[in-house]
């Protein structure tokens, strides 16, 4: 990884061009996980430099539905950027991500004693793209763990502490039908052991305010134009989007 400054500039070229992580397509290139992280955290910088700012991180490749999808057991993490943030009922641009695909998955905010302050569901949004000639977690972390940002829920589920210990259902509806529902939490020990993870892993403590999206125990799934996406809490509809 002597290039990592020049891998760094076209990972980022390519991530605005809609075509990530194209330097996966060259059969030689496999990079060790430790290298693939330190390629992250270089786009990072450059998109905080450029005036972005992080916001929380994302926990990935957890649940039995994207560890069956992957075949990786993970967990992995990326990084949130406030450009990316989406609002309830957005309505997204196809053209705007690259094989676009969702999420529905549970999120939680840091409050400034470390704990949780509220828990909610989100729609993680993705670049569902791999160049590689089988999936891999250096590729997956090099491309931030093909996240494209996240839609908020509505404004209620911003502070609610409900489920931060009570059980409940989460489900994915696209076009009104429900294609996966399971458990909120994707790890045992729930949202504390998404968060356990990542304060071992980044070596530092989560800031207030941090929003973490914690992992999903369901899948990952394409989406096309004229889609309408929702994610639901039991029977209470959480976050949605439409794609045109």
């Amino acid at each position: 990884m002597e290039r990592l400054q020049d891998l760094a500039d076209r990972q980022w070229r390519d991530y605005r061009a809609r075509v990530p992580g194209t330097c996966f397509a060259d059969p030689d290139f496999a990079p060790p996980l430790a290298d693939a992280y330190a390629l992250q955290d270089a786009v990072a910088r450059i998109r905080t430099s450029a005036g972005d700012r992080i916001i929380g991180y994302k926990v990935g490749c957890t649940g039995p539905g994207t560890v069956r999808q992957f075949g990786m057991q993970g967990p992995i993490r990326g990084c949130l950027f406030e450009s990316e943030i989406r609002k309830y009922d957005d309505s997204l641009d196809f053209d705007d991500f690259a094989s676009p695909a969702i999420e529905g998955e549970m999120a939680v905010r840091i409050a400034p004693d470390g704990t949780i302050a509220a828990a909610f569901p989100v729609i993680e949004l993705h670049h569902f793209v791999f160049r590689g000639s089988r999936k891999t977690l250096p590729e997956l972390v090099a491309n931030n763990g093909l996240n494209a940002g996240f839609v908020l829920p509505h404004d209620d589920w911003l502070s609610s502490q409900t489920y931060i210990a009570e059980k409940g259902t989460l489900s994915v509806r696209i076009n009104g039908h429900t294609v996966a529902s399971g458990d909120l939490w994707p790890m045992p020990g729930g949202a504390e052991a998404s968060l356990e993870w990542l304060r071992r892993h980044l070596a530092l403590d989560l800031l207030p305010g941090h929003v973490i999206l914690t992992g999903t125990p369901l899948g990952l799934y394409p989406v096309r134009r004229g889609d309408h996406v929702a994610v639901f809490v039991n029977h209470e509809i959480g976050s949605k989007c439409q794609v045109a």
